[in-house]
């Protein structure tokens, strides 16, 4: 797979990533299971590739460049 987030969207997931799974343990029972959200947030930032951006093929970072160097 491609990646196609930028290196600051990339940033602000791992933020919101960081920042939900941290709510967890403040939370009660029902809304503590929402947090968990934070590792999709997570896992997306490490791997630079967004399933629903590529459903609708968005990108966010430079597209690749081609054997020619162009």
């Amino acid at each position: 797979m491609q990646r196609n987030m930028g290196t600051l969207d990339r940033l602000l997931r791992l933020v919101a990533g960081i920042g939900l799974l941290g709510l967890y343990g403040a939370l009660d029972a029902p809304l503590k299971y929402f947090t968990l959200i934070g590792l999709v947030f997570l896992g997306t930032a490490i791997t630079g590739v967004c399933p629903l951006y590529s459903v609708f093929g968005w990108r966010t970072c430079k597209p690749p460049v081609d054997s020619t160097g162009r």
